[in-house]
Parts: C-alpha cells; structure tokens; sequence
C-alpha cells in the first residue's frame, strides 16, 4: 500500500540510536553524523519504491557523503511477515548495490516510531547541528526513471543545508509503500 509522510518538522532533532548493521557493527547516530549534515533514510528490500530507485540513490548518496554528510539507512518492516526483508536479505542488497553506508535493522520497530516514519523511502535531512531540514522524496521518479534533467530534490536540498543550514521551504514528500508493522 502506497503511503506519503507528513511535512517536514523543521528544527525537529532525533533521540541518538544504536542498531546492527549488515557488517556485524553497531551503528548510532553519532556514529554516523556527518559534519555538514545527516542523511537518514528508512527503506527495504522488496518495496518496488525503492529497488526502483536505489540506483539513483546510491550514486547521489556518494556525491553527499564527498560533501561531508553522514548517511545511514533503516530497515524496520516486520521480517516474520515480510521475509524478503530478512537481516540475511539485507546484506545480498546491500552488497549488490554497493551500499556505501551502513544498512541497519530497526528490530523492535522502535527508531521508526521515534521518526514517525511512514513509508520506504522515507529521508530525514539533518543539518550539521542534527536539526531537521528536509523530508521529502528524492526525485519526481518514484517507480520509474525521471526525464532527464529533473530536479534531484534530496541532493539539491541537502547541498543547500550543506551550504545554509536550512533546507528548502518547499518540499514534495516521498512516496513508497508503508512500512510494515507488528
């Protein structure tokens, strides 16, 4: 079921976190904050949201993570329901999409809640101070491929929380499929 998250709550600041990544590490958010900014993403595995976008992804999040962002993605869906998003399946996406980031599992659902996450994918820009900035889609692609020459709306606003601290007054929320609950 397709789902879109609420507006950004500007200012809004995360409580710190501590999940395994698909390497076997634990990750918090200081851990990964960057020092111009932080992306956090809620996405998974099967969603046809995100496997349609994780390429266009990928490629904007290592232009980000040049810049000084520090970027982390969640997994939080109900895997007894949803096996495709395995912790097993997790790491086969990861590596064969060449994450460059940790891809960490939200096993009690909680950090989800804590971010009223809505959907995969869901993208929470920080600035560098980890006030929010920026919740909304990454491009105007959803499940197929933009036009050439769109706006890249989370690399864009995210270069601009680099640059001002503040993320764009305008901001068209993400698009995906609900997040799978217990």
């Amino acid at each position: 079921m397709a789902a879109t998250p609420p507006i950004c709550d500007f200012g809004w600041q995360p409580t710190d976190f501590t999940l395994e990544g698909v390497d076997g590490k634990q990750y918090s958010l200081n851990d990964i904050k960057g020092k111009t900014g932080t992306l956090v993403m809620f996405i998974c595995n099967h969603c046809p949201y995100v496997v349609a976008i994780t390429k266009r992804l990928c490629e904007d999040i290592k232009a980000l993570q040049a810049e000084g962002i520090g970027v982390i993605a969640i997994m939080s869906n109900d895997t007894d329901a949803y096996a495709a998003d395995s912790f097993d399946n997790m790491k086969t996406f990861a590596a064969d999409n060449g994450f460059t980031f940790p891809y960490v599992i939200d096993r009690t659902q909680e950090v989800a809640r804590t971010f009223d996450a809505v959907c995969t994918p869901d993208f929470f820009g920080f600035n560098a101070d980890l006030g929010l900035q920026y919740r909304g889609r990454l491009d105007e692609g959803t499940k197929n491929q933009p036009p050439p020459g769109v706006r890249r709306d989370l690399l864009e606003a995210m270069r601009q929380i680099i640059k001002t601290g503040n993320g764009p007054v305008d901001q068209i929320s993400s698009m995906g499929c609900s997040i799978k609950w217990r």
